[in-house]
């Protein structure tokens, strides 16, 4: 879009306007990030991105452009392949659907529709090492993927899908119970978070402090933090009070975050998480096809 207007002769017509100097716009950098998509160097990395909105492509927009953004910054091409999560209720080979993909995205969402689809193309990427992508939802799946079958915790779910579960790794936390109207017990807006040394959120953000969006009510059960790290899934972010930001796999490459980091994800400042995954799924291709 900022080329279209800069070919019809916008700023030209703002500067007249505002009474600015005229002075033609610097759009190289611009220019060359375009062209990595439009004429992307690597070949086209395969993307599944596993929702539940999937008949609605604007659900996930900002998933989407993220993944452009990040694909343009791995010189990479992309296709992104619409994975509808109760497809994957209803079809137990999981492998058919999920193994001609390089990397697997699991966007967010609310309510119980879809979700033990999701946990299945989750617990496909982990047991096959295809490179992981978690938001919001998606990170509290990855936790009852994991506290299932790694830690196994029988039938550990949410409470929000499931009220009586006897294993609740993702709830409300206490304070929230004590609020009455729904849309307060929402964490809403930025949230800042403290990034662990050594991990796949530092080498993405290459700081230990971050801040990003949040638009969820569940969180990591606290009192399950220590049996899941005690099986080997790193917490790899924190925020101030110790409620879980990001989590990982300790083998692979899995990471998923509860915040919704696509949402500040641009052509020229792609989510710092989001490159990481494009790279790691370019790896992977790499070796899948054998020219690395």
């Amino acid at each position: 879009m900022p080329s279209v207007l800069e070919k019809q002769g916008l700023y030209a017509q703002l500067a007249k306007k505002l009474g600015l100097e005229e002075k033609e716009a610097d759009m190289k950098e611009w220019h060359n990030n375009v062209n990595k998509i439009v004429q992307p160097k690597g070949k086209p990395l395969r993307i599944a991105v596993v929702g539940k909105y999937i008949a609605v492509k604007d659900a996930y927009v900002s998933v989407k452009e993220a993944l452009v953004h990040s694909a343009a910054a791995n010189n990479s091409g992309l296709e992104i392949g619409w994975v509808e999560a109760t497809d994957l209720e209803k079809d137990p080979d999981t492998a058919k659907i999920l193994s001609s993909y390089d990397g697997i995205v699991v966007p967010g969402g609310f309510g119980e529709r879809g979700v033990e689809g999701k946990i299945r193309a989750i617990k496909y990427a982990r047991e096959n090492k295809v490179p992981y992508l978690g938001l919001c939802l998606g990170l509290q799946l990855m936790v009852i993927e994991y506290a299932r079958n790694v830690c196994n915790l029988e039938n550990a779910n949410s409470s929000e899908f499931d009220k009586k579960t006897n294993h609740p790794v993702i709830d409300m936390l206490p304070e929230q119970h004590r609020i009455s109207k729904l849309g307060g017990t929402m964490r809403l807006g930025a949230y800042e978070c403290n990034v662990k040394e050594g991990t796949i959120a530092y080498r993405a953000y290459k700081s230990d402090k971050v801040s990003e969006r949040h638009r969820h009510r569940y969180e990591v059960n606290p009192e399950y933090v220590k049996e899941v790290e005690n099986k080997g899934m790193v917490i790899s972010a924190t925020h101030p009070k110790g409620v879980v930001e990001m989590v990982e796999w300790k083998e692979g490459f899995g990471i998923a975050t509860q915040a919704h980091i696509e949402l500040k994800s641009r052509l020229e400042t792609p989510a710092p998480i989001f490159v990481e995954f494009m790279k790691a799924a370019k790896e992977f291709e790499s070796k899948k096809s054998g020219t690395s």
